[in-house]
Order: structure tokens, then sequence, then C-alpha cells
């Protein structure tokens, strides 16, 4: 791991206190029961992982979030890798989740989507809604 990466983990550690744990495991079946968690939070960790079904591995997450609970998942939407989008924010809206939108970040935190794209994120974007 990085020494960013475990500066930012001690800096979480330290502001959650024991609240928070972390726990390895697969991220195409989580090992948590329905409903375990009030918030969902992500990024740029799904592109990450080979061969899944990002949609799958999307709802896998949300599987585990409390009715009412919040969730923000980003990373690199790349339209082969994860397929429409839009498309399947308008799925979990028909799943009952709400405030879902889709929201496209390239541009807002690289300056553009040009430079985004020399670093390999141009598709920046995330999911964003409540259960």
């Amino acid at each position: 791991m990085c020494l960013h990466c475990l500066l930012v983990l001690s800096r979480i550690r330290d502001k959650i206190g024991k609240q928070c744990g972390f726990v390895h495991g697969d991220a195409n079946k989580l090992d948590f029961p329905d409903g375990s968690f009030d918030a969902v939070i992500s990024s740029y960790v799904y592109h990450n992982i080979m061969g899944a079904d990002k949609h799958a591995l999307l709802l896998e997450s949300l599987r585990v979030l409390k009715k009412g609970g919040v969730f923000v998942l980003h990373d690199n939407m790349k339209p082969q890798m994860y397929g429409d989008m839009n498309a399947f924010v308008e799925e979990l809206r028909g799943m009952g989740f709400a405030e879902v939108q889709y929201v496209e970040t390239a541009e807002k935190i690289f300056g553009s989507k040009q430079r985004a794209a020399m670093m390999m994120l141009g598709d920046s974007a995330m999911i964003v809604g409540r259960k």
C-alpha cells in the first residue's frame, strides 16, 4: 500500500475511532447481511476488480445498504467496462432507490475532460442516491 493511502487510512481511523473497521473479502459476494450499513461510499475501486459484471458488483454493494441509507459510488465508469450507466440509474429508481443521480465528474475534478483523459480518467463519474 502506498504511503498516501496509509496516511489517509490513519486519518480515517483517527476521525471515526472504533466505529469503523477494515475487512478483507470478496466484493462480488460481501459477507454481510442485507441492510447492514447506513452508507456505502467508494472512490475509484470497482474498475480494479477484474472480470466482474460492474452492474452486479454495484448492486452487491447496495444490497448491504439499509433502507434510507445513502450511497456515493465514484469511479472511472468507462462505457466498455460499465455499460450504460444512465440505464443503470433508471434500474435503481425502478427498484425503489431515491434521489439517484449519475454525475460526470471528470471536468469538475480535473479541470477539463481532456486533462482527465490524459490521466486515463476521462470517464470519471459517480452515482449518488438513497435507498
